[in-house]
C-alpha cells in the first residue's frame, strides 16, 4: 500500500508514547490522527474510518479490548486493520485480544523497525482483502458496483436519512426490449448496451451517488440528500440522454430507450429494501404505460387525482375476491407460443397469467407478446417463458378493492392478477369495477346523476322487464352448459368456462335490479351484498 494515502489512527492515553509514535510513522509517510482514549477514537472512526487502528489496551473510559470489540461490531465501509500496543505477553492476553477480533500485537516499548514492519506486513493483508471485496463489489463487464455494494452503502445512507432527516431518493431504470437485442444483434452488441448505460449513469452521479447493476438489464442509483422532484429531474435526464444514444454495432446504429421507477423515502419507509421495492413499483408502472418513461412513486400514492365519491364508499369492505372474475384460465410457462395462440382462440381472451410446473405464478403472456414473433422463425416452437413478461403485476386476494382501483384508475395496464399463496385466483378488470359501481348504485337506490321525478315509474318498470329478460337468459345458459356437460367434447372445460363466465355477470345483473323493481311496489330495500 502507498504509504502517503494510508490513514492511522493511535488511541493512546500516554501523551509521550503517542507524540514519538506519530513521529515514526508520520517520518514514513503514513497519515497519523491521535485519540486520547477508546471513546474519542471510536467518535474519529464514525467521521473518518482510517486502514489501521493501534490501540493500547489499558485506557480510561474505554479500553482496548472493548474498543477492539466495538470497532468489529460496527459496518464500516472498509475493512480496519487492528494492531494492539500492549505489555500483556501473556498467552491468555493474546487469545483474548484475537478473539476481540485483533490482527496482530505489539509488545511496549515498542520498537520503531518493529513497528513499521508490522504495519508493512499488514498493508499486504489489506491490498489483498480490497482486491478480493473489489472483485466481488463490481460487476465485471460495466466496471460498477454490483448490487451487493449498493445495498451496503444504501442501508448506511438510509439510517443517516432517518437519523438527521435528510432527503433519500432511489431510482430503478430498466431497459426496454433488451431481449430484442440480444436476439437480433448477439450479446456483444447486448454488453454494449449495457455498458452505455453503466457510462452514463456514471457521468450523471455526484461523489455522494451511488449507481449499481442489480441485475440482467435493470440498473438502481441512490441519491443521497435529493428529494423525489430532484430524483426525477435526474432520471429524465438520464432518459433522455439513453433516449439520444446511437450504440455502433458493426454497420448499424442502434437506438435503445429505457423505462425509470423514482422513489423518496418517506417517514413511513420503514426499510431501505422497502424504498427500492417502491421504486420499482414505480418502474412496473412505467413499463405497462407505455415504456421510455419516468414514474414517481407518488404518482401512484397520490389520491388527489382521483374524484372522492360524495354518495358513499362502493368499495368500503370489499377485497379482491369478493369481485375478481373467476376461474382464470393459465398457461404453463413450458407451453409452446403455438399452444398459446391457440389457448387464446379457445378461450376467446387476449392475456392469460402464466404458472410454472407448481402452478405459482411466474408471468403473463398476451395476444400481442405472440404477434410480436409471429413473423419469427419458428415462432410457434418457441416456449411461452421466452416472450412472456415476468412483470406482471398482481395482487393477494384479501388486498383491498380500494387500492386495486386507484392503481387502474392511473395505468393503461387493463386488468390485474388476484393471487392466493402465488398461484392465480382470479382476475380484476375494469369491467369489474365499473360493474361492482354499477351494481351498487342500483342496489343502494344512488344514481350517478338527478333523476327526474316523472321517469322514476318508467325506470322501474323498465327494471322489471329487464328482471324477466335476464332470468330467460341465465335459464338458456343453464341448459348450453347442461349440454355441454353431457357432451363432454374435446372442447368441454373452456366451453364450461365461458358459460359460468356468463352466467356469473347474469346472475350479478339480476341481483342489482331487484332494488329498483322492489321499489316500485314500496318493498323495502334488500340488504347490500358483497359482489
Amino acid at each position: 500500500m502507498d504509504s502517503t494515502q494510508t490513514k492511522i489512527l493511535l488511541a493512546d492515553d500516554d501523551p509521550a508514547i503517542g507524540r514519538l509514535l506519530s513521529h515514526v510513522l508520520e517520518s514514513a509517510g503514513y497519515q497519523v490522527a491521535l485519540a486520547a482514549d477508546g471513546v474519542e477514537a471510536l467518535a474519529a472512526l464514525e467521521q473518518d474510518v482510517p486502514d489501521f487502528l493501534i490501540t493500547d489496551w489499558d485506557m480510561p473510559r474505554l479500553n482496548g479490548l472493548e474498543l477492539c470489540r466495538r470497532v468489529r461490531a460496527m459496518s464500516l465501509p472498509k475493512y480496519v486493520y487492528l494492531l494492539f500496543l500492549t505489555g500483556k505477553s501473556s498467552s491468555d492476553a493474546i487469545i483474548e485480544g484475537l478473539g476481540a477480533g485483533a490482527d496482530d500485537f505489539i509488545c511496549k516499548p515498542a520498537v520503531p523497525a518493529e513497528l513499521l514492519a508490522r504495519v508493512t506486513a499488514g498493508g499486504r493483508v489489506l491490498q489483498r482483502e480490497r482486491r478480493l471485496r473489489e472483485l466481488a463489489d463490481t460487476d465485471p463487464l460495466t466496471g460498477i458496483p454490483t448490487r451487493r455494494l449498493f445495498h451496503n452503502r444504501l442501508e448506511q445512507e438510509f439510517d443517516r436519512s432517518r437519523r438527521y432527516g435528510k432527503p433519500l431518493s432511489c431510482v430503478m431504470l430498466d431497459i426496454d426490449f433488451f431481449k430484442r437485442v440480444n436476439d437480433s444483434h448477439g450479446h456483444p452488441a447486448g454488453d454494449m448496451v449495457l455498458i452505455s448505460i453503466a457510462s452514463l449513469m456514471s457521468n450523471l452521479r455526484r461523489g455522494s451517488d451511488v449507481v449499481c447493476r442489480y441485475g440482467g438489464e435493470e440498473f438502481c442509483a441512490m441519491l443521497p440528500e435529493t428529494d423525489e422532484a430532484g430524483a426525477n429531474a435526474w432520471a429524465e435526464r438520464l432518459r433522455v440522454k439513453i433516449d439520444n444514444l446511437a450504440i455502433s454495432i458493426g454497420h448499424t446504429k442502434l437506438n435503445i430507450s429505457a423505462s425509470l421507477g423514482v422513489a423518496q423515502r418517506m417517514d413511513d419507509t420503514a426499510t431501505c429494501e422497502a424504498l427500492v421495492d417502491q421504486a420499482d413499483q414505480a418502474l412496473l408502472v412505467a413499463k405497462q404505460n407505455g415504456r421510455n418513461r419516468v414514474v414517481t412513486y407518488s404518482m401512484l400514492d397520490d389520491r388527489g387525482e382521483i374524484a372522492a365519491l360524495q354518495q358513499g364508499d362502493p368499495f368500503h369492505g370489499v377485497v379482491a375476491r369478493d369481485i375478481m372474475s373467476s376461474p382464470v384460465p393459465c398457461l404453463r410457462q413450458v407451453e409452446s407460443v403455438g399452444q398459446a395462440a391457440d389457448f387464446f382462440f379457445r378461450f376467446r381472451i387476449n392475456s392469460a397469467p402464466v404458472v410454472d410446473e407448481r402452478g405459482e405464478l411466474v408471468g403473463v403472456l398476451s395476444e400481442k407478446d405472440v404477434m410480436a414473433v409471429m413473423l419469427s422463425a419458428n415462432p410457434w416452437q418457441q416456449r411461452v417463458r421466452e416472450i412472456m413478461k415476468s412483470n406482471v403485476v398482481s395482487y393477494e386476494e384479501d388486498t383491498p378493492a380500494q387500492k386495486i382501483y386507484e392503481f387502474l384508475c392511473r395505468v393503461s395496464l387493463r386488468r390485474v392478477v388476484i393471487v392466493k399463496d402465488g398461484r392465480p385466483a382470479g382476475v380484476i378488470g375494469r369491467r369489474n369495477l365499473l360493474r361492482r359501481f354499477h351494481h351498487w348504485l342500483q342496489v343502494t337506490g344512488r344514481q350517478p346523476f338527478d333523476v327526474h321525478p316523472t321517469l322514476e315509474g318508467l325506470d322501474r318498470r323498465r327494471a322489471q322487464g329487464s328482471m324477466d329478460e335476464t332470468a330467460a337468459a341465465l335459464v338458456v345458459r343453464a341448459e348450453t352448459l347442461r349440454a355441454q356437460m353431457a357432451g363432454r367434447d374435446a372442447d368441454f372445460i373452456p366451453l364450461v368456462v365461458n358459460e359460468v363466465s356468463r352466467m356469473q355477470e347474469l346472475l350479478g345483473d339480476l341481483l342489482a335490479l331487484t332494488n329498483v323493481a322492489a321499489g316500485s311496489k314500496g318493498e323495502t330495500q334488500p340488504h347490500q351484498p358483497t359482489m
